[in-house]
């Protein structure tokens, strides 16, 4: 007979680590079943972003999902820079939107109007800053002049995003987790536990978490879970380091404490091939411009494409099998914000057996026939 282990999860990305993570510091025995380094991961096309901007608009539960994060992040971050041996460059400084002409402000000052009363009245907190308090706010950012304006939410920030996975990663070693990588699971089996068939090894675990990201879909399936999960493309480029000039992130731009710029992020649909197309870095490098012109004179170094795992509505999905329990599921595009609370509460709450209430009104349920040929 294998070893039992009290929870398996399958994805070791953001998503999968940090509910490992949050598992196996709170003394399960966890074992983290990851694909090959060639897999269509999402953590390589990470922005960094730990960010409130956006997210919600029509689902004030993931609003409030997003909002708990940030409170959590301070002290998480604390605790991934203990395990990665360093500071993961974690900085709660806020974080802008920027907005290019009249058009674009005016967008955004009736988007932050619907968003004010969003859950009662508890949404984001956020402030429309003009182009003159946006002037005076970055006195030394030398902005473009088709910029109008720009919402800031102060609790936003960002963080090195390799450094907060190998937090991650590390410890969950340190708390006893077992890695298994290069596992590809092709199929689960419920009995006493359940079984999951790799290629050559069959591991068993009371419970199993499917956290695979655009591969969810097919491993939800074996547990009788059905999430809709398509994958979306983003592609990102990075300058050479360049003095100060970009103290706070922005949605698609953000200056990283070595000094680089990093330029993203596009949403391709139909691709499961993370490439770089010149067309994209273009766009994306012409809009950078125009919030920053003297990031015209800058190299690029590096580019680079990733796939995210997207649902219908764009919003995580989270759920236990109904017909097999102790199965769970758990997708979404933002690992990196929601890893706080993915680690500290989700994973807490896989291990009672319960995923909390505030949940539900993310589980795929929603997603009828009639609202993903909507969607």
């Amino acid at each position: 007979m294998s070893e039992m282990f009290d929870v398996a999860v399958i994805g070791g990305g953001m998503v999968g680590g940090a509910i490992a993570f949050g598992c196996a510091s709170r003394g399960a025995r966890v074992v983290l079943l990851d694909d090959a380094d060639a897999s269509l991961r999402a953590a390589r096309g990470n922005f960094g972003l730990v960010w409130s901007q956006g997210k919600g608009k029509e689902m004030p539960a993931y609003a409030v999902w997003t909002r708990r994060s940030l409170e959590l992040w301070p002290a998480f971050a604390e605790t991934m820079g203990s395990a990665a041996g360093e500071a993961i460059g974690y900085r709660r400084v806020g974080g802008l939107s920027f907005c290019v002409g009249e058009e674009e402000f005016a967008e955004r000052r009736e988007e932050l109007h619907r968003l004010h009363n969003l859950d009662g009245g508890r949404g984001p907190q956020l402030r429309l800053l003009d182009r003159r308090a946006l002037v005076d706010f970055l006195p030394r950012t030398p902005l473009g002049p088709r910029i109008s304006g720009a919402s800031l939410a102060p609790d936003d920030g960002h963080v090195n995003p390799l450094l907060l996975l190998r937090g991650l990663h590390a410890g969950f070693h340190r708390a006893g987790g077992v890695h298994r990588p290069g596992m590809e699971v092709h199929s689960i089996r419920a009995g006493d536990g359940f079984a999951i068939h790799c290629l050559d090894a069959v591991l068993r675990a009371r419970k199993v978490v499917v956290a695979a990201g655009v591969a969810t879909p097919r491993l939800a399936r074996m547990i009788g879970v059905e999430v809709p999960v398509r994958p979306v493309r983003g592609q990102n480029m990075v300058t050479e380091r360049l003095p100060p000039m970009l103290p706070l992130p922005a949605s698609a731009i953000r200056q990283t404490e070595e000094g680089v710029v990093q330029i993203g992020v596009t949403n391709e649909e139909g691709t499961f091939e993370p490439a770089t197309t010149v067309e994209a870095l273009a766009r994306m490098a012409a809009r950078a411009v125009t919030v920053l012109p003297p990031l015209a004179r800058a190299r690029i170094v590096r580019a680079w494409g990733a796939l995210r795992p997207m649902t219908p509505d764009g919003y995580p999905a989270y759920a236990q099998s109904e017909t097999q329990p102790g199965a769970f599921v758990a997708v979404c595009h933002s690992g990196v914000t929601l890893s706080a609370v993915h680690a500290n509460v989700l994973a807490p709450a896989i291990l009672a057996g319960r995923l909390t209430d505030e949940m539900a009104e993310m589980h795929p349920s929603r997603f009828t026939e009639k609202n993903v040929h909507a969607a």
